[in-house]
């Protein structure tokens, strides 16, 4: 079992005790409602290891996490970014503190995870999580040490690392088909036999793992399916949590002495770089427009995903504002240098990226003869990446043990990716192809 550093003595201090309480309240008082929080303050090294761990302090070892470490713990030490906090989703909400954060840093961010637990609690692509996800895994982490010791670490993480690679291959809105099937006639929800766009639940069950193969799987499946909510959610979840940072920290909680503080560090987490988003910045600024706009900001939080968020919300007065616009794409590919701030193509272009959680949307569409896995890329406007691409239909075909291929589209043209276990190729298929169909 793989176990963050965690420094025993987590416990707030008397003062922040004070701050936390109060802070509680008022968020409360203003509408917010969560379940109860338990704030934990560590050593930022503390904290990245962490964060390396997706925000628990136990669970199975992989080098990946390893190396999430190494990257946010050099970062912080060459001042290149620091983490402020760290809140889970879980019942009670775990959030951590870093130590050597300024008093006003502190009430920033215990105000920010007020908004953050609100937003679990209530927002509907939440709702199916697993709120004891800290016992799961460590239950988790338990099985994988079990195998471990009986097979081998380098046999175990080998497997682990092949399934890990494949995490995103999963159907973000499975959960919620699933709970509005309930009580629902069938025939609502109309099904084929096999098309689906949750690969990696298909192949775990279906490819001649062994047993231990397809628990390890099942271990991979049911975290993914955790976390994949905030993926779908985070430019909402993080914008929800600046909005209400900002007001209850505004509304008496800052002395006059840490207004300034507040300011620079809310306007550094706010800024953007040219030609990208940051979900602060986008989350915060669309909370805003929709309070302008008179809407209930409640029922905002509560039924949507980001896509949805910016297709109800985003309008010409919005895109002009918050100075978007698609960046000018070169001339020798049919391009111009100017950039396009069209509302409309904006507003496809943000729903595109953000629908499938800013993954591309691959469906599992068939078994052909001698168990051939049929796979298809819903192309968006945005080509994947051939080589990695190349590497995923390596990793399903390690898994299925039968010939994997993958159909795309790359610079308008038709491309099937394909691998059988001895070689992988790329060849060309007639246009239109049937991802161009499909997308």
């Amino acid at each position: 079992m793989s176990k963050a550093r965690a420094n025993l003595s987590s416990a707030l201090t008397p003062e922040l005790r004070v701050w936390s309480e109060r802070i509680e309240q008022v968020a409360r008082e203003s509408g917010l409602d969560f379940f109860p929080l338990d704030f934990r303050l560590l050593d930022a090294s503390d904290v990245n290891a962490v964060a390396a761990y997706g925000g628990f302090p136990v669970r199975y070892a992989s080098w990946r996490f390893g190396m999430d470490y190494e990257r946010l713990d050099k970062a912080h030490a060459w001042g290149l970014s620091r983490i402020y906090e760290l809140v889970i989703n879980t019942d009670p909400v775990i959030a951590y503190l870093v130590r050597s954060n300024l008093q006003g840093e502190q009430k920033l961010v215990m105000a920010h995870v007020c908004g953050h637990a609100d937003f679990f609690k209530h927002n509907a692509w939440f709702a199916g999580t697993d709120r004891g996800m800290l016992d799961t895994m460590v239950r988790h982490a338990e099985r994988v040490e079990r195998c471990t010791e009986r097979l081998g670490r380098e046999r175990v993480e080998s497997f682990l690392d092949i399934v890990l690679c494949l995490d995103n291959l999963i159907d973000p809105y499975q959960a919620l088909r699933a709970r509005l099937r309930r009580g629902e006639p069938q025939s609502l929800f109309p099904t084929s036999s096999l098309r689906t766009f949750d690969v990696l639940a298909y192949v775990s069950e279906h490819a001649p793992l062994e047993d231990w193969e397809r628990e390890l799987a099942e271990i991979v499946l049911a975290e993914a399916r955790y976390f994949a909510p905030q993926r779908m959610t985070r430019i909402m979840n993080e914008g929800w949590a600046s909005f209400w940072h900002s007001r209850i920290l505004t509304g008496g909680v800052l002395s006059a002495a840490e207004i300034v503080d507040f300011a620079e560090t809310h306007s550094g987490a706010t800024a953007t770089a040219p030609g990208r988003i940051n979900p602060y910045k986008l989350g915060i600024e669309l909370w805003r427009h929709a309070e302008a706009r008179g809407e209930d900001l409640f029922r905002l939080r509560s039924l949507h995903n980001d896509a949805s968020f910016v297709e109800e919300l985003v309008d010409a007065e919005f895109v002009a504002r918050a100075q978007l616009f698609l960046q000018p794409r070169p001339r020798r590919s049919g391009g111009s240098d100017a950039a396009d701030r069209d509302p409309g193509r904006v507003k496809a272009r943000l729903c595109a990226e953000l629908a499938w959680g800013g993954v591309p949307r691959i469906e599992l569409v068939d078994v052909g003869g001698a168990r051939e896995l049929r796979l298809l890329h819903h192309h968006d406007g945005r080509d994947l990446n051939v080589p990695r691409a190349l590497e995923t239909v390596s990793r399903v075909q390690s898994l299925w043990r039968a010939p994997v291929t993958l159909e795309t589209r790359v610079q308008g043209s038709g491309r099937l990716l394909a691998c059988d276990g001895a070689a992988t190729e790329v060849r060309e298929l007639p246009s239109p192809s049937v991802s161009e169909r499909a997308g």
